[in-house]
């Protein structure tokens, strides 16, 4: 890869980059946060990605500064530092955030840079834009770990801020197209969608799209919660308590009896 590939110069806005995580992919994985999103789940556990602005964040005393603007080139000297341990993995890198279509030039350039260096590419999104940006990113994307969060478009709007008609729609597309691995993510939250109806619908939804043969189940936590403090903004979740273990695995055997995907907690 040459200094003359005019992509490498495509500048995108961050919030950081987590090194050597075996979450979100295959192996161990370099994952870019891109800054803003379209919703507000009440869960979010990075508010500080929600904004698409430049903001600060008191963390244990101290204000950080929460978003960089950045060129692909300088995120690829990153990952070409990283890449020995993605060889011994199959890892690779990853695009996070908030949502990364809301900066689709950037995002397609990151994963094109990762591919012109061999690298596995992933993408953790709600796939919450225009199918005619996700059709630029598709032939750079290895893997599409796709959030499915409710079936019903009035509850998600009521926890998330928007209904989930477009991302329902988008998931059918991504899986008819054929282009890259898709992976159903479902973050479990106590009172939106921790019932077993509600689950096994998401599942034979996922069950009935091309292709797609797994359903990973997030349970909710209360990480993030310092960060809204730190943010002068109340926790939205307030007290509640984590899925318990037993919890998560009764939702994961009524996938596995209703459905013949392969359903794993924590992803």
């Amino acid at each position: 890869m040459t200094e003359n590939h005019e992509y490498l110069h495509v500048r995108g806005r961050i919030f950081d980059i987590q090194r050597y995580s075996i979450h979100d992919g295959i192996g161990i994985r370099t994952i870019v946060f891109l800054k803003g999103c379209a919703l507000r789940c009440r869960w979010c556990c990075n508010p500080e990605s929600q904004s698409g602005e430049i903001e600060q964040m008191r963390v244990g005393g101290r204000v950080q500064t929460c978003g960089r603007d950045v060129t692909v080139q300088e995120i690829m000297e990153t990952v070409r530092r990283d890449m020995p341990y993605y060889s011994r993995s199959g890892g690779g890198l990853t695009l996070s955030g908030g949502e990364s279509l809301l900066q689709p030039d950037f995002a397609e350039a990151l994963l094109r840079a990762g591919k012109s260096l061999g690298v596995n590419t992933a993408m953790e999104s709600m796939g919450f834009a225009e199918f005619s940006v996700i059709r630029r990113i598709l032939p750079y994307l290895d893997t599409y770990l796709m959030d499915i969060k409710h079936m019903d478009p009035a509850k998600h709007r009521e926890w998330c801020g928007r209904e989930n008609t477009v991302m329902l729609e988008n998931a059918r597309r991504i899986a008819e197209s054929g282009q890259t691995q898709l992976i159903i993510r479902v973050p479990v939250v106590p009172g939106f969608n921790d019932t077993e109806e509600e689950i096994s619908a998401i599942a034979r939804f996922a069950e009935e799209l091309p292709g797609v043969e797994q359903i990973h189940l997030l349970p909710y936590h209360n990480y993030g919660e310092g960060k809204y403090e730190g943010l002068g903004r109340p926790y939205p979740m307030g007290k509640v308590a984590r899925p318990t273990p037993e919890k998560m695995e009764a939702l994961r055997a009524a996938v596995t009896g209703k459905t013949k995907l392969l359903c794993q907690i924590g992803g």
